[in-house]
């Protein structure tokens, strides 16, 4: 299994505190069956002023480390990007890593408030050719009063990441809630762990993966913890891979993996863009 969002890096934000911290969980996600995990830190201006070349650079000394122990596990780099006017202008010069350089990145939303335009913000990165995996909307305080706004976005390209703990009732039963609403109808693209700690947060993906397969089956299952991670870490483009099982159940696409229609095309994001910045 692939595993794309992480804190492993150690003392760089709020997961691993050292490099024990994060050997340990490393251990833990190769017995649960992980082979490749990103590490995603913060970066969030002014609390985790984390960079591209940094995390890079505690990549390569974590790999390191792990390779020293005996740990048969890969890492590739990415960062957990919170909304700033910036952004773009980060991807673009490097200063905010996309998950192992492809055009795929996380984007977390603010946990307890809606951002202002947080749509039309989603909309200018894809029409700037990235594809914004939005991170755990399950466990945000405001997605019951906009779980509509996440699928526009979902039927439009963005790609939902849900969190395996939550699936299984680690982050309490709100969070399960909309963890399988999410994921039964079809919306959620891969299952991550966003481990912190191997106590409080562990890496677990396994659980979440036979969770999610209870809900929509073994095949769409393992597409969201192997076959959609393998395609971000190979900068698949995402028509190539399996798609959205709502896209598939709507007829949006003959089966997994056919390709979208011309609506959730290039062009159509940039019109689409430009009649939100009309409004």
């Amino acid at each position: 299994m692939i595993d794309l969002h992480s804190h492993l890096l150690p003392g760089i934000d709020d997961g691993a505190t050292d490099v024990a911290m994060s050997l340990a969980m490393a251990r833990m996600a190769v017995a649960d069956g992980i082979a490749t995990m990103a590490c995603t830190p913060h970066i969030y201006p002014g609390m985790y002023d984390n960079h591209g070349d940094g995390i890079r650079a505690a990549v390569i000394s974590l790999q390191a480390a792990l390779d020293d122990d005996g740990i048969a596990l890969r890492l590739v780099d990415g960062a957990d990007v919170h909304l700033d006017p910036g952004l773009l202008d980060g991807l673009r010069d490097g200063r905010v890593p996309t998950i192992a350089g492809s055009r795929y990145l996380l984007l977390e939303p603010p946990h307890h408030v809606a951002p202002p335009r947080f749509e039309e913000s989603v909309f200018g990165l894809m029409a700037a050719g990235y594809t914004p995996v939005i991170t755990h909307p399950e466990r945000l305080s405001w997605v019951e009063t906009h779980y509509d706004l996440f699928v526009r976005l979902a039927r439009r390209g963005a790609w939902m990441q849900v969190t395996s703990g939550a699936l299984t009732g680690r982050f309490g039963r709100r969070g399960r809630y909309w963890a399988e609403r999410f994921t039964s109808e079809g919306h959620t693209m891969i299952l991550a762990t966003d481990a912190h700690h191997p106590q409080r947060r562990p890496p677990l993906l396994a659980e979440g993966r036979e969770a999610a397969a209870a809900l929509v089956g073994s095949e769409e299952a393992r597409h969201m913890v192997e076959t959609r991670p393998a395609g971000i870490v190979a900068n698949t483009a995402p028509d190539a891979l399996p798609a959205a099982l709502a896209a598939v159940r709507q007829g949006v696409v003959r089966e997994a993996g056919a390709g979208v229609d011309a609506a959730r095309g290039p062009g159509a994001l940039r019109r689409l863009f430009g009649a939100l910045r009309g409004r």
